[in-house]
């Protein structure tokens, strides 16, 4: 058999790659490779059903409609363009990034992306980007203007702006707030 994609929903991070590896080799399912939002096999799959409930009950959806394939790919890249690729990245324009990667017209993606998911895929981006913000405010490592110019904002303001749209508060009073609930290391027990 020629290797085949099968696309994954609610993937969106190295954990969710263990956890369909796991499912794969405990169906013996051989595969090539698993990445966000895909796991290529190497052989049919004896009973979909199975692997789609055992999907299922690890948080996972198998998918079978195109544009919700295109969809999931589409999240899978903003996942990866936001939170684990190199800073340079971020400078590339995000539309011409998202069309070289998948191989679409960018606006053929957004609305396939805004009526599978509701959303656009700016909003999409822009969560995700101010998701990467608070972790990054948790590392307590960078100040404000850093973390504007590490996730290719124009300003403080601009970001901040966006945050304060996102999560209701500014990124001064989510820095005191999660910070304060912080426990020191040698008060966890």
């Amino acid at each position: 058999m020629k290797p085949k994609s099968l696309y994954i929903k609610n993937m969106v991070c190295d954990r969710c790659i263990s956890a369909v590896k796991t499912v794969l080799n405990d169906l013996d399912i051989p595969f090539n490779f698993v990445k966000l939002g895909e796991a290529q096999i190497t052989r049919e799959v004896p009973d979909y059903e199975v692997l789609s409930d055992t999907l299922k009950k690890v948080g996972f959806v198998l998918i079978k409609s195109k544009n919700i394939v295109i969809t999931e790919k589409i999240k899978a890249e903003i996942v990866n363009y936001i939170h684990y690729n190199e800073d340079k990245a971020l400078k590339i324009k995000f539309s011409d990034f998202l069309s070289k990667r998948l191989g679409y017209n960018y606006s053929h993606l957004s609305y396939v992306f805004s009526e599978t998911e509701g959303e656009t895929i700016e909003h999409y981006l822009i969560s995700q980007k101010t998701e990467k913000v608070k972790e990054l405010i948790s590392y307590n490592e960078l100040n404000f203007t850093d973390i504007a110019a590490k996730l290719n904002y124009s300003s403080v303001s601009h970001l901040s702006r966006q945050f304060k749209k996102h999560h209701g508060m500014t990124l001064s009073e989510y820095k005191k707030q999660h910070l304060k609930n912080r426990k020191a290391l040698d008060k966890l027990s």
